[in-house]
C-alpha cells in the first residue's frame, strides 16, 4: 500500500501531535506521527481529506513524500 509522508513545520509540541492525532483518528484517518521530523504518514487515499483537516485546525502541510509500504 502506497503511503504519503506530509510535512508539517507548525508542529512543535506533544500537544501539537495530539491535536492532529484526535482530528485525524475522529475523521477515521490512521496515522503516525513523528514529532522530531514534523510529519504525520498516512495512507495516499486519505491525504485530500488530511490536508483539508489539518489546514481547518492550522496545522498547514507544506510537502509530501510518497513511499512504498
Amino acid at each position: 500500500m502506497k503511503k504519503i509522508v506530509l510535512t508539517v513545520p507548525d508542529m512543535s509540541c506533544g500537544h501539537c501531535v495530539e491535536r492532529i492525532r484526535r482530528t485525524l483518528e475522529e475523521n477515521g484517518i490512521k496515522c503516525d506521527i513523528d514529532l522530531h521530523n514534523r510529519t504525520v504518514t498516512l495512507d495516499a487515499k486519505d491525504e485530500d481529506e488530511a490536508r483539508m483537516k489539518l489546514e481547518a485546525i492550522d496545522y498547514p502541510v507544506k510537502g509530501r513524500i510518497e513511499v512504498e509500504r
